[in-house]
């Protein structure tokens, strides 16, 4: 008792320093988002203001002494941002009011009566009335986030935002109950054990307990004695260079974190609720179940659905089938049961039925045409109607659950189609039949004149002065004569690789530009070289990746003949200072070169790993749209396959580190490469360039190490860009070199980040995995 006594006499004394050292705010005081935005603490630590928020701006608490603005407060959370022309005025009556114009938008602390206000070094906004006693306090009314010598009363909880840069009220809560338990739950739900996915174990211990938090990161639960009746964490030893704060993450999770000031790096943190980011309920939307992969949980849909909206994990999932109804009582409509193991829901059974097997509990819900998912354990039967919710797969759970799935369409009870139908069926068949026969008639004379006259106007050459190229048909045919002739006996050279030359040339009929690529190595990698092209952007065809209009396989002679880019190449473009794009236009083209990778990792019939991703081989067409070019060394993966062995391929300094440790190689092998990509993008110089200072040489540490220090803006020089802009695209950067593959984002993903539809958490170190094996 006598340490707990000492506490409070310590507590007593920093809060009466918080209290004297303090910024004043009298009536009449107003702040504007562009000028005069916040009023400042006296260490000018915190600040109570405006901030941006979208396209407008938000009124709250930050923490303005450190590089990144970290939001711990926020007023009217869920009303929308307001536009610039908005005050925040302390107005005469002692209330803090926004309002346009005349206009009153909203009240932020209904305080009348008031006679000054203060933002605190604690953090605490506080109005006071005339004898200097809180009437008001940002203390009381905690959002996602808690400061030290911020307490969560009895009855109170705080809930999570929505995400990292939208504060308005999220899907996830923690509260302090009346029975002395702390709970995190989802949003709307009752205060009951089957919604809980964290409590504190301490209900019954007393009343009135409240969740308390010291300056030095010590978080405890004190009954209404001043009894200590748990520890959440240890605590240290407080000091002037280390900061703590408690919050209630946008994934459900709270925790505790600490930066220290003078090293001005990013937040550590100290302590989680949960270890497992499958935890909280709800994390993952109706009808779909978290999955946590290498720690970093994915939500994926229930057989027979998909996702609402793939860039919004708690949109859910809906059917990828027509729903049927119930009135179809002879077991005419035909299910298939899909089967998913090792999985937990919320049990809303309808029915629970003792069953000898799964084989049983899986005939009953067929049997049953209201049952749409049943739950099997310990030969219990749980029949369910959809939606399903708060699932997640735990390897501790024994839990079966059958998912019934439509395989064939309604018919009429006995079968068959009604009687009336019948005759106008079989003549609508007649009908067709024929229409189809005449078609396929038609059709055979048509190729047949096709094929007659292309086979001969490939075979023939064509000295006539005129070379066509014909989209129809193309990748198309040439002789060496006819390139010679195309690009005036290869005489301008307009690019180089490892593999031979790329040439100039136009089409006499219509003047088209083209690119012919000559491989001067004609022998084995020659020869791999042009079949690899031809297998695999033969069959492309996307906006973002360079098109093949056609090849010459003539005696010893392999070219391919290509769009022509008239603006180069990507290294062209980011490397010389006089062509180099700004920052908008920059995310462009990251986008666009995203979008290619993307098509040939998932949208093409095979599976394809370009395996040399770097600025060289991104070509910049009239309109500085980029594409993605040079086949040569790409990999094609067959329908069911997801990696391969091969030896090592692709560039130094943008090539996977797996490579090097002779390991399967999967599509996150271009991911890595797209990553150093991303940072010559967004820095606009090379990924390895000795001229600079040692520590800036290597684009990846650089970029690393400006990121950690919180020195972002050291990365674009004098090019003024929207800091948080710059972070987000350095975060994701990040994200796609991380050593281990499986903590690489998939490119639709690295997409959707790119599109701003998906939040980018802070990445580990790039060399993270190395480091812990």
């Amino acid at each position: 008792m006598d340490f707990i006594t000492l506490f409070f006499l310590f507590s007593a004394f920093f809060s009466a320093s918080a209290q004297q050292i303090q910024s004043n705010v009298s009536r009449g005081s107003s702040l504007t988002p562009t000028a005069n935005s916040t009023w400042l603490s006296h260490s000018g630590l915190y600040a109570f203001g405006f901030y941006k928020q979208g396209n407008g701006y938000a009124v709250g608490i930050f923490i303005a002494g450190i590089p990144e603005k970290t939001v711990v407060w926020t007023a009217n959370r869920d009303g929308l941002p307001v536009p610039k022309n908005t005050t925040l005025l302390f107005a005469s009556d002692g209330r803090l009011v926004l309002q346009m114009g005349q206009e009153q938008l909203a009240v932020v602390a209904d305080s009348s009566g008031s006679a000054s206000a203060s933002m605190l070094n604690s953090g605490n906004f506080v109005i006071y009335n005339s004898k200097k006693v809180i009437i008001w306090q940002s203390f009381d009314y905690p959002t996602d986030t808690f400061l030290p010598s911020q307490r969560l009363l009895a009855g109170h909880e705080m809930f999570s935002s929505i995400s990292e840069t939208d504060h308005s009220t999220g899907i996830f809560r923690l509260k302090m109950q009346n029975d002395g338990n702390l709970v995190q739950y989802p949003v709307d739900t009752p205060d009951t054990a089957p919604y809980a996915y964290y409590a504190s174990g301490t209900n019954g211990l007393g009343d009135n307990v409240t969740l308390n938090f010291a300056a030095d990161g010590y978080l405890y639960l004190l009954n209404a004695t001043g009894f200590n009746i748990k520890n959440l964490t240890a605590g240290g030893h407080p000091t002037e260079e280390t900061i703590y704060l408690m919050r209630l993450d946008v994934d459900g999770i709270f925790r505790l974190y600490s930066q220290n000031l003078k090293q001005k790096g990013n937040w550590s943190i100290e302590w989680s609720s949960s270890l497992d980011k499958c935890d909280p309920k709800g994390l993952c939307g109706l009808n779909s179940f978290c999955a946590s992969f290498d720690q970093e949980p994915d939500c994926l849909c229930i057989p027979g659905f998909e996702k609402v909206h793939p860039g919004n994990r708690t949109a859910g999932c809906e059917r990828s089938f027509p729903e049927e109804g119930c009135n179809n009582k002879n077991g005419d409509i035909k299910y298939s049961f899909e089967e998913v193991s090792n999985t937990i829901w919320e049990d809303v059974s309808y029915s629970v039925l003792s069953v000898p097997s799964k084989e049983s509990c899986e005939q009953a819900c067929l049997e049953d045409c209201n049952c749409e998912a049943a739950l099997f354990k310990d030969r219990t039967c749980s029949k369910q109607r959809l939606p399903l919710r708060y699932g997640r797969r735990t390897q501790t759970n024994p839990n079966i659950a059958f998912i019934k799935v439509s395989i064939s369409t309604p018919t009429t009870p006995n079968g068959n189609m009604p009687k009336e139908n019948k005759k106008e069926f079989r003549e609508d068949i007649l009908i067709i039949c024929a229409s189809f026969v005449a078609f396929g008639c038609m059709m055979l004379v048509v190729s047949g004149f096709v094929f007659y006259k292309n086979h001969f106007r490939y075979r023939k050459l064509s000295y006539d002065g005129n070379v066509e190229l014909s989209h129809e048909f193309a990748p198309r045919s040439f002789t060496y004569s006819e390139l010679e002739q195309v690009t005036g006996g290869f005489t301008e050279e307009v690019g180089r690789g490892s593999f031979g030359a790329v040439f100039k040339g136009a089409m006499s009929i219509g003047e088209k530009v083209v690119a012919v690529k000559r491989l001067e190595k004609v022998l084995a990698e020659g020869e791999r070289e042009f079949q690899t092209e031809m297998k695999v952007i033969g069959r492309t065809h996307h906006k973002n990746l360079v098109r093949l209009l056609g090849y010459c396989h003539d005696g010893i002679h392999r070219l391919l003949v290509y769009e022509y880019m008239s603006n180069g190449s990507l290294a062209d473009v980011l490397f010389t200072p006089e062509k180099q794009p700004c920052w908008d236009e920059r995310m462009g083209i990251a986008r666009n070169v995203a979008k290619g990778i993307l098509y040939l990792h998932e949208e093409c019939d095979e599976q394809i790993i370009h395996c040399d991703i770097k600025p060289h081989n991104i070509l910049m067409d009239e309109f500085g749209c980029a594409k993605i070019s040079d086949f040569g060394l790409a990999k094609l993966l067959k329908q069911d396959q997801t990696k391969t062995f091969t030896g090592i391929r692709g560039t130094r300094g943008y090539v996977a580190p797996e490579w090097h440790r002779k390991l399967p190689i999967t599509v996150k092998a271009d991911v890595y490469s797209y990553g150093i990509v991303l940072l010559e993008i967004i820095c606009c110089r090379k990924n390895v360039d000795w001229n600079l200072p040692e520590k800036e040489a290597i684009l990846e540490e650089w970029a690393y190490h400006c990121f950690e220090t919180g020195d972002i803006t050291k990365l674009l020089g004098d090019e003024e860009v929207d800091k948080k802009q710059v972070e987000r695209m350095v975060r994701l950067a990040i994200w796609c070199i991380q050593d281990e593959p499986s903590l690489r984002p998939s490119m639709k993903k690295v997409l959707l980040m790119l599109e701003g539809t998906v939040d980018i958490p802070i990445p580990p170190s790039p060399a993270s995995f190395l480091s812990a094996i």
